[in-house]
């Protein structure tokens, strides 16, 4: 019987485009299904949109502080910034990613189809579109729905003064003082954002420390540049069980663990950071016997859909709803994985070598495992773990950009000196991590690594100096 398509992708969010483009490349007849808009949330709500603002706000944070422009012989007079413009700057990167990405898919003549779309059998299609109904088979099926934010029960959203990050991107208003529940990425690149533009922030975690995600001596400095200095309040071992929109806002807190009340805030605004959840319940799963797990899509690391254990043919997800990493280079890395088994080329993710970043100011990244994540590793294998620290204001570089806080932090085997993480808080980490990702790719080893030759002066001589600490020990 012949399909309609070699490959049909639901979702056109990063990891579905990544996924058609190499499907393309592979001699695949694409077509791409996308209910919302074209770039799913890293273009439209997220990554993108974000990265346009913290620019903006960082530029205004840096210009403001004066004393570290004085210690470069740069006098500056008073800031002033409008904030409509810095959510049209925003805007407009969304606007020419979007068209750029749209672009590139017409060039490849992938089909792209709008409409929701349900999986209705084997190797088949239902899709609800505005001419209504129509059935599509393919070969293969990717299902890359992605994810929406998580609001707390309890918490009502009215997306003016209660709000998720895909209102807080649109920086209708700069609130006076606004809550932010969460620590992770998204809380702590927002309370960046919000401070520079003159907001006071309040942050509830709900577990007993802040940036629960991260290495813990990360974290602990985090708190020291990014928090401490900066007007922000912060909650920690305590949840906002009932936010209600208005003016003000309140927000009543209990105790994470009693769940007594403890505090009833009221405030401005409050940004939900909570996390997100995938997007992947009305798919149509269950027509070919798959249960979603915790409502993700059960996945082996070839990135095939599993019913019981086992692969579903031809059925494949990648991205957030696969609930694996929620990053959207990941989501790219999967849908190739998947386009190459696809293909007969087998090939499996490794989830170790994906890097993550915050691109708070200064940035925070890290790649593989943080150093208790080791330990319990080594503890179940049977090796020992060392760890080597660098510090910003060894390197000349930073010195010479006034920008000298931060450490790097690496974490590796004693016996063989295989690299098991890299974790950076300070100027450009985000692009530093890339280095340490690709040598965890390759699993390498400090002792090869501190012979690799950096350039004098740069930031990567941060990494070459905790190489060759390292392989000292």
């Amino acid at each position: 019987m012949a399909h309609d398509y070699d490959l049909v992708i639901v979702g056109a969010g990063v990891g579905g485009h990544g996924a058609a483009l190499h499907a393309v490349d592979c001699g695949l007849k694409t077509a791409i299904v996308e209910a919302a808009d074209m770039g799913g949330t890293c273009v439209n709500r997220g990554c993108i949109p974000s990265k346009a603002l913290l620019a903006a706000s960082g530029r205004v944070r840096e210009l403001q502080q004066t004393d570290h422009l004085k210690a470069l012989g740069v006098d500056v007079g008073d800031v002033s910034f409008d904030r409509a413009a810095i959510a049209q700057h925003a805007q407009n990167l969304v606007n020419k990613q979007r068209e750029g990405l749209i672009g590139s898919l017409k060039r490849l003549n992938v089909d792209v189809i709008q409409g929701h779309a349900k999986v209705a059998g084997a190797q088949k299609l239902i899709v609800s579109t505005p001419e209504g109904e129509k059935t599509i088979t393919a070969e293969n099926i990717i299902l890359a729905p992605g994810s929406i934010p998580f609001v707390p029960p309890g918490v009502q959203v009215d997306g003016k003064t209660v709000f998720t990050s895909d209102d807080a991107i649109k920086l209708e208003s700069l609130p006076p003082w606004i809550a932010i529940v969460g620590s992770g990425y998204i809380g702590l690149e927002f309370s960046d954002v919000y401070t520079a533009l003159g907001c006071e922030v309040t942050m509830i975690e709900g577990l007993d420390q802040l940036m629960p995600g991260f290495d813990p001596d990360i974290a602990k400095l985090a708190q020291r540049i990014l928090i401490t200095p900066r007007d922000v309040e912060t909650k920690v071992g305590v949840f906002a069980a009932k936010v209600t929109p208005g003016s003000p806002v309140t927000i009543e807190l209990i105790d994470a663990k009693t769940k007594e009340l403890v505090d009833v805030l009221e405030v401005d605004a409050c940004l939900v950071a909570a996390g997100r959840v995938p997007a992947a319940n009305d798919m149509g799963l269950e027509s070919v016997g798959v249960e979603l797990n915790r409502g993700f899509i059960p996945v082996n690391d070839k990135m095939q859909v599993l019913s019981d254990g086992k692969p579903v043919p031809h059925l494949w997800a990648i991205g957030d709803a696969t609930g694996k990493m929620m990053l959207a280079h990941a989501a790219s890395a999967q849908g190739i994985i998947a386009i190459e088994n696809m293909c007969g080329r087998t090939r499996e993710i490794d989830y170790r070598s994906i890097p993550a970043a915050a691109f708070t100011h200064p940035e925070i990244s890290f790649v593989g495992l943080t150093e208790p994540q080791a330990k319990d590793l080594a503890k179940a294998e049977g090796f020992e773990v060392a760890v080597a620290r660098t510090y910003f204001k060894g390197n000349a570089k930073a010195l010479a950009e006034g920008e000298a806080e931060g450490i790097a932090k690496i974490v590796f085997r004693k016996d063989n000196g295989e690299l098991l993480g890299v974790h950076i808080i300070g100027l450009h980490a985000a692009d530093l991590i890339q280095e340490a990702a690709n040598a965890i790719a390759k699993r390498e080893s400090v002792n090869t690594l501190a012979f690799l030759v950096h350039t004098h002066p740069t930031l990567s001589e941060i990494l070459d100096e905790a190489y060759k600490r390292a392989a000292a020990h």
